[in-house]
């Protein structure tokens, strides 16, 4: 009987640890909360939210914003990873801000939704080079 109380206490232990760390997920299943985008769409919403600082075609405008096409920091990036670094935009502070100009958080468009932000992706990653 003793092993018992032993084996469960062991066991109630051992899963408020794997709870108290994240539940043990991975980060497929994390990435996998991300919505599959819409490209067709997201050129849309680029042209209306990101345009401005990013040109047409995601080729970047001197000055504001990157080159998409040959971004190697998108292309390292998963889509989960993507989204949240758009909805937190860069500061000038940014170490790694190397236009010296604000990227707003949601491209400046407090109203853009995750699945819009998700469109947008499909269509960065449609034209990547």
């Amino acid at each position: 009987m003793r092993k018992i109380i032993t084996l469960l206490v062991f066991l109630l232990i051992t899963g408020a640890l794997i709870t108290a760390c994240g539940g043990g997920g991975d980060e497929a299943s994390e990435q996998a909360a991300v919505p599959a985008g819409d490209a067709a769409e997201g050129a849309k919403l680029y042209g209306q939210t990101c345009l401005a600082c990013h040109g047409e075609g995601g080729v970047g405008v001197e000055g504001l914003g990157k080159d998409m096409t040959t971004s190697t920091f998108i292309a390292g990036l998963s889509d989960a990873e993507l989204l949240a670094f758009v909805k937190t935009g860069r500061p000038i502070g940014d170490e790694l801000n190397t236009t010296g100009i604000d990227m707003p958080p949601k491209g400046g468009n407090p109203a853009i939704t995750d699945e819009q932000i998700a469109h947008i992706i499909a269509y960065m990653r449609s034209i990547q080079k």
